[in-house]
């Protein structure tokens, strides 16, 4: 059977069995790495949500520009909206809804920061929402979750007023403030409270998906192409030996085949 696995015919198929082997292989790695990727985001979560909450002011100015550690801790902080310079992000969904949410920019009066207020339903007109809640007039106190921006979505329009991802840059570009670029503010409550408000940002869900499973999968596929491989060898070994009988054909065959030669003549 090694002798025949070393003819030019198996050694391709061998060839073809090593590649799928180890493009499968590369697709459990890929899949190995993106749950490692949702588990840390889970722990991050976990770790940080329900956190109790510290002045953001004295945070971003003792660790700069925030990595991806701060994520979701909850900060406070007090000042004014801007409403005026309010957008709205389009397509978010919620609940199997789809809708806006409301981003304000926030003055403190030493630093300025966008704030996410929440979701809002899309309205009759589907492109814009029937209302959207005012933020709060006045001197407000927030608590809310700290959020990295968003990364920029190229090629995607929307109308004026609204933005297609909570792209930092983007949103400071378009503002009389010097908005902070690294961080926004996920709102969690206000104070004063206002009597309409956009629904808060819901807490993320903690699932990992079907990462675990896709490699395992991906890997059984490799050692399954190798065991495919050794039956179809064994099999055509087991042909050249004799082993498998040549089965003979029957009478019944035998005069069928005589009746077709006979209307062939």
């Amino acid at each position: 059977m090694l002798r025949l696995l070393f003819t030019r015919r198996w050694l391709g198929y061998l060839a073809l069995t090593v590649v799928f082997a180890v493009v499968a292989s590369l697709f459990g790695l890929w899949q190995w790495d993106r749950r490692g990727q949702a588990v840390a985001a889970m722990d991050l979560v976990a770790n940080n949500f329900d956190r109790a909450p510290v002045e953001l002011e004295p945070l971003l100015m003792a660790e700069g520009i925030l990595g991806g550690e701060y994520e979701w801790v909850p900060v406070v902080l007090e000042g004014t909206y801007r409403p005026e310079e309010q957008f709205l992000v389009r397509t978010r969904p919620r609940e199997g809804s789809v809708g806006f949410e409301v981003l304000v920019p926030f003055d403190t009066g030493s630093l300025s920061v966008i704030v996410n207020r929440g979701w809002i339903s899309t309205g009759e007109s589907q492109d814009f929402p029937d209302s959207v809640p005012v933020a709060p007039t006045g001197t407000v106190r927030l608590v809310g979750h700290l959020r990295p921006s968003e990364p920029l979505l190229p090629g995607r329009g929307a109308p004026e007023g609204q933005i297609a991802s909570i792209y930092l840059p983007r949103l400071n570009a378009d503002s009389s403030l010097e908005l902070r670029e690294d961080v926004y503010v996920a709102l969690g409550s206000e104070t004063p409270s206002p009597g309409l408000a956009p629904l808060g940002v819901a807490r993320p869900v903690l699932d990992e998906g079907p990462h675990l499973s896709y490699t395992f999968q991906w890997y059984l596929f490799a050692v399954m192409a190798f065991g495919g491989l050794w039956y179809m060898l064994r099999q055509e070994a087991r042909v050249h030996s004799g082993d498998v009988p040549v089965r003979k054909p029957t009478r019944d065959e035998d005069e069928e085949d005589a009746l077709l030669d006979r209307e062939a003549r």
